[in-house]
């Protein structure tokens, strides 16, 4: 490939950007709390915006708050390469997650700046709005938006579990007044992003070449009972609803052996009520997250889950249970020549490699259905994110920037 440089990115700048960005929020455990749209959310979006501004490149925002950076190029008409990610964390996140891609997107255009390197294409950092959804389900929402995945209006009537819209939110951070989404051509796009998984650092590899991501599939379960006394009530005929749910969470877990061993079953959010030690549960509300790289096996999860909630309705006589499909993120395959020029550029580098296709959902997900696009995976230690203990060695940091940095010079062309 043309344009694969000698050019390196600054590791001990991008890793004090990383380390500033994580004080806001800043965990007892070590991680980062910065929920989306909170003060929180937004003191990190400014401390961002401080670093474009002072290098003097041209920002804009959109309606659902995504911020796009951009440096510009000989052909400054062309449709930008774009790197990106996000700056949401879950409410026990990491320091890694999202912000990596975010800060190593800046630090390719600092080390284009510092080589005095003009590309013919403009280059571009953006900042997805929502990527988590722990505050306002469904996840990446901004790229969700931009792509045409979800309508803005459907989006802005969403409450948080304090029944503050994000609407709100948006009007009172002034983002109701940017620019419409979308309408934004993109040529091509690179996310760098921590695995989020074991894989990598089992393998003893630096890079993941990411050739797709997995399906995805939320659902909404609520069972209604009905609350009674735990102790003069006979077991034989209660109408508990802590005991549909315990079955379901059974099957579940046995999807990896009963449908395929690569199937992933989750069940992360739960509530019941009224959550009484002595009374027998009379509501209960649970998530499920299903996930595959193949569509026909995510389908035959997906139908099993409703076979069995139509089992337990017949079995669990007096009991209401509903189940609510409502998000859905099929199997994507990434652009196959800008998968290669991860590839490349790895080995350019003379980095351990590997092609990974990712467990979780990303924003280059929805951004691949409009745009070319790829990703770059580099491990985490022992798997771990969403979480606060999260971590990723300052070398691997460093490669995976060098890495997105080569690619980039690639898809935009450098003339100097």
């Amino acid at each position: 490939m043309t344009n694969l440089t000698n050019h390196r990115v600054s590791g001990e700048r991008l890793w004090g950007s990383l380390m500033e960005m994580a004080e806001i929020g800043a965990t007892d455990k070590g991680g980062s709390r910065r929920l989306t749209m909170t003060d929180l959310d937004i003191e990190g979006r400014k401390l961002f915006e401080s670093w474009c501004q002072t290098a003097g490149y041209e920002m804009s925002t959109d309606q659902i708050g995504n911020i796009f950076v951009k440096r510009a190029g000989k052909q400054n008409d062309l449709p930008p390469v774009v790197m990106g990610s996000h700056l949401d964390t879950q409410p026990t996140g990491g320091k890694f997650d999202g912000v990596f891609g975010v800060l190593a997107g800046l630090e390719v255009l600092r080390t284009l700046d510092d080589n005095d390197i003009e590309t013919n294409r403009p280059v571009e950092v953006v900042v997805w709005t929502n990527e988590e959804g722990s505050r306002y389900p469904p996840a990446m929402m901004g790229s969700g938006v931009f792509a045409g995945k979800f309508e803005l209006e459907d989006m802005r009537t969403l409450e948080d579990v304090d029944g503050i819209s994000l609407g709100s939110e948006l009007d009172r951070h002034g983002y109701s007044e940017s620019a419409k989404v979308g309408g934004r051509e993109f040529a091509s796009y690179f996310e760098a992003h921590i695995e989020q998984g074991p894989i990598l650092e089992g393998r003893g590899k630096t890079i993941g070449v990411v050739t797709g991501g997995q399906g995805i599939r939320w659902y909404d379960i609520n069972i209604t009972g009905q609350e009674a006394h735990a102790g003069p009530t006979p077991m034989e005929v209660r109408h508990d609803a802590l005991g549909p749910a315990a079955c379901i969470i059974s099957e579940l877990h046995q999807f990896h052996k009963t449908i395929h061993p690569m199937a992933r079953a989750t069940v992360g959010e739960m509530r019941v009520m009224p959550s009484s030690r002595n009374v027998i549960p009379g509501q209960v509300f649970m998530s499920v997250d299903l996930r595959h790289e193949q569509a026909e096996v995510l389908e035959e999860m997906h139908n099993r889950l409703g076979e069995l909630v139509e089992e337990l309705r017949g079995q669990f006589q007096g009991t209401e249970i509903t189940l609510s499909d409502f998000w859905h993120s099929p199997p994507t395959p990434f652009t196959p020549e800008l998968v290669d020029m991860v590839r490349q550029s790895a080995e350019h580098l003379g980095l351990d490699h590997m092609d990974i296709v990712s467990g979780a959902g990303h924003d280059a997900l929805y951004v691949a259905s409009i745009a070319p696009a790829a990703m770059i995976f580099i491990p985490c230690r022992d798997g771990i994110s969403h979480n606060e203990i999260e971590h990723a060695e300052p070398e691997h940091i460093t490669a995976g920037a060098d890495v997105l940095l080569q690619s980039v010079l690639v898809a935009a062309g450098r003339t100097t």
